[in-house]
């Protein structure tokens, strides 16, 4: 066990979980010790899950399939919007649409709408409607580029779920559950890890502890699409030796 990695996520604060009272019993497993009526998660436990997670989303990136990160809380958006940026993945991290994964088709042309609503914006057919229609125009695209701006690049149902709290995003547990789609979580101790594939025990509402567990997850997601790169450049010079010896013969 990394030592470097320890020592990162405890000063996080990875550690602390949530008010002995609102525990989950089921959370047992998890947890180190209880210190002034708060519940300590085992840090040990924190990394097991973590690099469980970081080696399937890495085999996930380089199969080539997509990961969906969701995380709509005020401390988790921000961290959710940057890191799914850098890794190339879609992500929710305002609010999540009833049926985004079960309705998967409705999504998509409602992503069709939010660009017709962007072309018609930056030319000049905006200005041929009254000024009451311009105003109705852009409530309509600032909620609908709020709620939709992350799935752009879903133009398929994701192989899995990220989910930062799903006490919170228990929708998106569902309908991912529903799906057959497997679920990573990163989950403190007042959530139930029987409803989550790969959980993750840490601390959920801590900003920076979020940060750090995205950030992991993100690298992995950026390797294993390096996997995938390195993967397909072998294929096509093997192909083009393969062409060359036939041409040859």
């Amino acid at each position: 066990m990394s030592q470097t990695l320890v020592e990162e996520l405890v000063q996080a604060g990875v550690h602390f979980g949530h008010r002995a009272s609102r525990w989950n019993p089921k959370m047992a497993p998890y947890i180190y010790a209880r210190k002034n009526a708060i519940h300590i998660i085992d840090v040990r436990e924190t990394v097991r899950g973590l690099l469980r997670a970081k080696k399937y989303l890495g085999q996930v990136a380089a199969g080539g399939s997509l990961i969906l990160f969701v995380g709509t809380k005020r401390q988790a958006s921000a961290a959710i919007e940057r890191e799914s940026l850098r890794s190339g993945m879609p992500f929710v991290a305002e609010r999540w649409l009833g049926g985004a994964l079960t309705n998967f088709r409705t999504i998509r042309s409602r992503l069709g709408r939010l660009e017709e609503l962007e072309k018609l914006r930056s030319g000049n057919e905006i200005d041929a409607y009254s000024k009451k229609m311009q105003s109705a125009l852009a409530r309509e695209y600032r909620k609908m580029y709020r709620n939709l701006n992350g799935l752009r690049t879903m133009n398929r149902l994701p192989e899995c779920i990220v989910v930062f709290d799903p006490r919170k995003e228990k929708n998106a547990i569902r309908e991912a559950r529903s799906l057959g789609i497997a679920t990573v979580a990163l989950i403190d101790t007042d959530c139930d890890p029987d409803l989550i594939d790969l959980p993750i025990p840490g601390n959920d509402d801590g900003i920076r502890s979020i940060e750090v567990i995205m950030r992991h997850l993100a690298d992995a997601v950026l390797a294993g699409k390096a996997t995938l790169v390195a993967k397909s450049k072998q294929n096509d010079v093997a192909a083009a030796e393969q062409e060359k010896v036939a041409v040859e013969a």
